[in-house]
């Protein structure tokens, strides 16, 4: 395990929005390796999300998937598509291990 860093305090960590969400789509983006557009149903409305999984997952593979959503993120556009939101993933000893839930729990569900 790596050293932890950057401690920060419990008002700090409560900034963080985080919520279910519900994978409804998902598709590479023309011109890069590594980015896959999500479209992710958060309950009330439903997310463009680019995440950087192509080298791991195909597109179908994440299509009904529950994840953890930073839902709070300030948008920023890649390749011409603007990210409304960051999927949450571990280090995984092949591939990143995307944050779901084991539990049936319903999109926009808030993570404390």
């Amino acid at each position: 395990m790596k050293s932890l860093s950057n401690i920060i305090d419990i008002e700090e960590l409560r900034k963080i929005d985080l919520r279910i969400g519900i994978v409804k789509h998902a598709e590479r983006i023309e011109g890069s390796k590594k980015l896959i557009k999500l479209i992710v149903d958060l309950g009330n409305e439903e997310r463009t999300i680019v995440a950087g999984l192509a080298e791991w997952y195909r597109p179908e593979e994440l299509v009904g998937m529950k994840v953890v959503v930073v839902a709070n993120l300030k948008p920023k556009k890649m390749f011409g598509v603007e990210s409304q939101g960051m999927i949450l993933a571990a280090e995984g000893k092949k591939r990143p291990a995307i944050l779901t839930v084991l539990e049936d729990v319903e999109p926009g569900a808030k993570v404390w």
